[in-house]
C-alpha cells in the first residue's frame, strides 16, 4: 500500500515533536508499506527545523521520505500562525503534482487544524485513493473553549465549516481521543467511521536511549538520593497546560517529609515557577534544563515516582492521550495523575494514582501515598504500567490498527 501522510507538524527523533507521524512511517515501511510523509518547514513543536530554502525540499530521514513544504516562522497563536497555516493548505495544492508522484492508494490528513483535509480530499480524488481524516485535537472548539475565542470569529467559522466537511466526506476518521464521537456524529460524521488510536510509544527507540546524563544532572538526584529522599520527578514542557505550580503547591505541604522534587525540561512558565519555588523557600525542589530525547530514560529510570497534571478544563471530556505518560509507563515508574477527563489511562493500567486536578492537597496526598509505600510496591505499581504500555501502546501495534482501517 502507498500512504501520503500530510501533518503540518510532523517530526523525528532529530528534529523534535511531532513524533506519532514518524513512528507509525517507519512502522509502515517495515511493514512493507511506501510511505510519504509531508509536513511544513517551520513548525512551533520542533527543537530543530529541517535546512529549507527552496520552496519544496525532499529529504529521506530513516528511509522515510519527508516532503518539506516552505512557510513562515511565527511566535504564539496570533496572526503569525494563522498564516503559517494558511501557506501550507496553499503550497499543498501548488504542489500536489509532485506530492501525487507517489500515486497514493491513501492520503491521510492530521494536522491537528481541519484546513488540511481541503487539499488532502484534492489529492485523494486525484489518486483515486480512499481519504483519511486523523483528528488530534477537536478544532475549532479547541480555540473556543481553551483560547476563549468567539464562535463568531472568522478563523473559527471558517475551522468550523472544514471540520464538517471533513467528517462528512472522509472514508474514516481516526481519533487520539476516545470519547469524541458524539460530537463528530452531531457534526456530520457516519459514527461507523469512528476509530480510536490513542498515541503511543516506540520500543526499540526505548532500547537504542543510551545517552547518560549529565554530570551535574547526577550529581543533583545522586546527592538526594544518597539523603534516602523520595525522589518525585516530571520531564517535558514548563507551560500553562501542564499545571506545575500545583506540583509546587503541593511540595510546600510535604516540607518536612523526606521527598525531593525534581522538574527537567523548560518552557514559558519555568522562571515563575522558579520564583515561586524561591519564595516559599522550598529547598527539596530541582529544576535541571532540558536534555535530548534519547537521554530521558535514563533521568525517569532514576526516579521513584512520576508526575503529571492537568487542567481542570471542559474539553478535556472528550478524552487525553499525552505522549508523556506513555515514557513514563515505559520506565516502569510509579504515576502521580492529577486529572479530570474522559479517560484516564494511569487508572486503567493500575499504574499509579489518580487525584484532583488543580487541587495541592490532593497532589501531596498522592505524594504521601507513594511514600508510605515500599519499594515493591512502587516497583509492582510501575511494572503494570509498563506492561500495559506494551501490550496496548506499541507503534508497531497501533501501526497495524490503523491499516487494519485503511485497509
Amino acid at each position: 500500500m502507498k500512504i501520503l501522510l500530510i501533518n503540518h507538524y510532523a517530526g523525528s527523533p532529530r528534529y523534535g515533536m511531532e513524533y506519532r507521524p514518524f513512528y507509525l512511517a517507519r512502522a509502515w515501511k517495515n511493514a512493507g508499506h511506501e510511505v510519504t510523509v509531508v509536513a511544513a518547514s517551520y513548525s512551533h513543536l520542533r527543537i530543530e527545523q529541517p535546512a529549507v530554502e527552496a520552496q519544496y525540499v525532499e529529504e529521506s530521514i530513516d528511509g522515510i521520505p519527508f516532503k518539506w513544504l516552505k512557510t513562515p516562522t511565527y511566535q504564539g497563536n496570533g496572526l503569525g500562525r494563522v498564516f503559517n497555516i494558511s501557506c501550507f493548505v496553499f503550497q499543498l495544492f501548488r504542489f500536489h503534482k509532485k506530492l501525487s508522484l507517489s500515486k497514493p492508494d491513501v492520503v491521510i490528513a492530521s494536522s491537528t487544524y481541519p484546513l488540511d483535509f481541503y487539499a488532502a480530499r484534492y489529492l485523494a480524488h486525484k489518486n483515486n485513493a480512499k481519504i483519511v481524516f486523523e483528528v488530534h485535537d477537536i478544532w475549532p472548539l479547541t480555540l473556543i473553549e481553551l483560547g476563549k475565542l468567539s464562535r463568531r470569529n472568522p478563523f473559527v467559522c471558517l475551522l468550523q465549516l472544514a471540520e464538517d466537511f471533513a467528517y462528512k466526506h472522509a472514508d474514516h476518521v481516526i481519533s487520539l481521543l476516545p470519547k469524541a464521537v458524539d460530537h463528530m456524529e452531531n457534526h456530520g460524521m457516519r459514527r461507523e467511521k469512528f476509530k480510536y488510536i490513542p498515541n503511543g510509544i516506540d520500543v526499540d527507540s526505548w532500547a537504542q536511549s543510551t545517552d547518560q546524563l549529565p554530570s551535574k544532572h547526577d550529581e543533583k538526584i545522586s546527592a538526594a538520593c544518597d539523603e534516602g529522599h523520595l525522589l518525585l520527578g516530571y520531564a517535558g514542557g514548563h507551560g500553562l497546560a501542564n499545571a506545575l505550580n500545583f506540583f509546587i503547591q503541593a511540595a510546600a505541604l510535604l516540607r518536612q517529609l523526606p521527598i525531593t522534587f525534581f522538574f527537567l525540561g523548560n518552557g514559558p512558565e519555568k522562571q515563575a515557577l522558579q520564583q515561586a519555588s524561591m519564595e516559599m523557600n522550598l529547598e527539596k525542589i530541582c529544576f535541571l534544563d532540558a536534555i535530548a530525547k534519547p537521554a530521558v530514560p535514563q533521568f525517569l529510570g532514576k526516579m521513584d515516582g512520576l508526575f503529571l497534571g492537568w487542567q481542570r478544563k471542559p474539553i478535556y471530556r472528550f478524552g487525553i492521550s499525552p505522549n508523556k505518560i506513555f515514557d513514563y509507563m515505559m520506565a516502569g515508574k510509579p504515576i502521580i495523575h492529577a486529572v479530570d477527563a474522559g479517560n484516564d489511562i494511569v487508572e486503567e493500567a493500575g499504574a499509579g494514582i489518580s487525584c484532583e486536578p488543580e487541587n495541592p492537597q490532593a497532589i501531596a496526598t498522592a505524594c504521601k501515598q507513594l511514600l508510605e509505600m515500599t519499594a515493591e510496591q512502587r516497583h509492582d505499581m510501575g511494572q503494570r504500567g509498563r506492561h500495559y504500555v506494551l501490550e496496548k501502546h506499541s507503534y508497531h501495534i497501533l501501526a497495524e490498527e490503523f491499516l487494519e482501517v485503511i485497509s
